[in-house]
């Protein structure tokens, strides 16, 4: 097995694993989104995904063992069940889906749910939300539907999390549990799809050993950034992604 041997790739790809690792670390919440993207300015957006994955698992296992003890069951209980049933329907319908249209979509919520944030607080705190079965079951279908089909699952997860305004260490700790299901469920059907040839395969080998430095990064920041300040952050990626999302599903509509 031969990994990339491009300069001009690990340029692109070690930022983007740092970028995606202190994500996975709980850190910048939908911001690592722009990793495979940064990986796609070398390689196709496909190869990128395909050699990301087993990179992405990695740091799910670290994140998991950093954050154990430190996870909101309710929100799980109401988000996973139901981001299960949005993978399926992402992969029986993968033949039908405009992926463009999908991150267009998500982009755009992303954007309107930020500017009804600061349009409602007028720099003033906002009360926490309570849990809903009903709000959980939606975005969690939502946020594994368009993880299977165009990796943008951040954003319908931050709509149903951010508003909870939990601790950071605790909104991080369930984000890392749900994505570390999410993508264990991801590998069979992308494995399917080929996307783990020999050249993917050794090229995530050469990657691999940033995933834990990168992971346990994010996890410091999120326990060294005021609370105040965490979420202002979520916030901020919240808007470069969307406007991404925005930019990429436009343009390929177009």
């Amino acid at each position: 097995m031969t990994p990339i041997s491009d300069p001009m790739f690990y340029a692109a790809a070690i930022p983007a694993v740092f970028l995606i690792g202190m994500s996975k670390g709980g850190f910048g919440g939908s911001l690592g989104m722009l990793g495979v993207p940064l990986m796609a300015l070398v390689v196709s957006p496909v190869q990128a995904a395909g050699i990301m994955l087993p990179i992405l698992v990695a740091m799910d296992i670290v994140g998991l063992l950093a954050y154990r003890g430190h996870a909101d069951r309710k929100s799980l209980l109401y988000l996973l069940p139901a981001a299960l049933v949005g993978i399926a329907i992402g992969w029986a319908t993968a033949a039908l889906v405009n992926e463009a249209f999908v991150r267009l979509m998500v982009g755009t919520i992303s954007l309107i749910f930020v500017a009804d944030h600061y349009l409602r607080s007028r720099g003033a705190n906002q009360q926490a939300q309570d849990h809903s079965a009903l709000k959980g079951g939606f975005w969690g279908m939502i946020a594994g539907f368009t993880s299977f089909v165009s990796h943008t699952g951040g954003p319908p997860f931050q709509l149903y999390m951010v508003p909870l305004r939990l601790t950071p260490t605790l909104f991080a700790g369930t984000a890392v549990v749900f994505f570390s299901v999410v993508n264990a469920v991801k590998l069979v059907p992308y494995f399917l799809l080929g996307q783990f040839d020999p050249t993917n395969l050794s090229t995530s080998a050469m990657l691999l050993p940033l995933a834990p430095v990168a992971t346990l990064a994010g996890v410091w920041l999120v326990k060294v950034v005021n609370q105040k300040l965490f979420y202002q952050f979520i916030y901020a990626a919240m808007v470069v992604v969307g406007i991404k999302l925005i930019w990429d599903g436009t343009a390929s509509l177009l």
